[in-house]
């Protein structure tokens, strides 16, 4: 049987690491706590867990402290978490199964990470991360800010590591429930440090660069930045990073008012695979905003039809293919008197949240409009 040392940093997280640590009992082998300056109750808490536990400087830069506490682990895998993740009883079943199963060669487990959640508690935002690196590869954390284990590099050894081994692609999922209230300004601070100090961003961290000016509403610049990554680095980055900056380029762009480059962007992603359901939705939404209502029909449909592509990797997003284009349908079609029509895509939504307002809503709309008929509109 495989072992894994829990390694985690944390700092402030007395609320959460309880709840998180409870969750991974009988999964990890030891726990391993790398305080990067807690003036709470967190090392208290985690004392209720484990003995290791010991302080780290923060120096902005996460990657040193997460390799900090893979330092200290003695068992065959590592394995991360944050302090406001949790391992839902399911999952931990099939987590503690592939302890019994795990072959040595594996160098690295991938798992699904969400890290969103809908109104009834489905994940809304869902990717696969690197979640069990074995010990001996030699592999290091990578970055200030959005830090990641490239797993590619073990296939050929690491530094001080044992060359070989394949990448495991399992279905077992870790939930990521923040109750942060905000989004502070910490990752963009630490960007913005690092270009002060002359540091050069490859195509990863330019993504997360805009991405982050982006959730903060700084438009131009995200634009500036997801450009300059579209132009000049594109033959670097991970093609999911590019869809992805294509698309929040062009949410920055309509807020602009600039809603024909929106929509350069937006159908650039087609250079990258399939039409993404969220990028139809966008475009759905700037032709229902102009009136063309049988495009913006059009592009809900093909935001319904359209699957993720196959293998590992994709950015998955199901409201995209479900609630959401079925609610902007039930708006299309009510704008053109297809009733009926109208009327099924607001069901179907319903089907998907059962509790969505807009649906009761237009449940009680329809019903007037029956009333005032006195037929049905299908």
């Amino acid at each position: 049987m495989a072992t894994i040392s829990l390694c985690m940093i944390v700092k402030n997280e007395e609320s959460v690491l309880g709840r998180c640590l409870d969750s991974a009992l009988g999964v990890a082998d030891e726990i391993i706590i790398a305080d990067t300056g807690s003036s709470d109750a967190t090392k208290e808490t985690a004392a209720r867990y484990t003995e290791q536990i010991f302080d780290v400087e923060w120096k902005d830069d996460f990657s040193a402290a997460r390799n900090a506490a893979f330092a200290r682990a003695s068992m065959d895998y590592c394995m991360w978490l944050d302090a406001d993740d949790v391992i839902q009883d399911s999952e931990r079943q099939k987590l503690i199964k592939l302890k019994e199963e795990l072959e040595p060669d594996v160098l690295a487990v991938m798992m699904k990470y969400a890290t969103s959640f809908d109104s009834a508690g489905r994940p809304a935002f869902l990717f696969d991360r690197e979640r069990l690196v074995r010990r001996d590869a030699g592999l290091m954390w990578e970055g200030r800010v959005h830090e990641v284990i490239d797993v590619q590099k073990g296939l050929k050894g690491g530094p001080g590591g044992t060359a070989g081994g394949r990448i495991l692609y399992s279905d077992i999922r870790i939930d990521h429930r923040s109750v942060k209230q905000t989004y502070t300004k910490r990752n963009l601070n630490i960007y913005e440090a690092m270009l002060r100090e002359g540091e050069t961003l490859d195509a990863r961290h330019q993504f997360y660069y805009g991405r982050e000016l982006y959730y903060h509403g700084l438009d131009e610049r995200a634009v500036e930045v997801f450009r300059e990554l579209l132009e000049t680095k594109e033959g670097g980055a991970w093609v999911e990073n590019l869809a992805d900056a294509c698309r929040f380029c062009a949410v920055c762009l309509r807020r602009l008012g600039k809603e024909r480059q929106a929509l350069d962007c937006l159908f650039h992603t087609f250079c990258y695979g399939l039409p993404r359901p969220a990028v139809c939705c966008e475009i759905g939404s700037i032709c229902l905003d102009k009136g063309r209502l049988s495009e913006a029909e059009y592009w809900y449909r093909q935001a319904m039809d359209t699957p993720y592509e196959a293998g590992a990797g994709a950015f998955v997003e199901p409201q995209y293919q479900r609630e959401i284009p079925a609610l902007q349908l039930t708006v299309c079609l009510d704008r053109q008197g297809r009733y009926g029509e109208a009327e099924r895509f607001n069901e179907l939504a319903g089907r998907y949240q059962p509790d969505s307002g807009a649906v009761k809503q237009n449940r009680e709309y329809f019903r007037r409009i029956r009333q005032k008929t006195g037929e049905n509109p299908g």
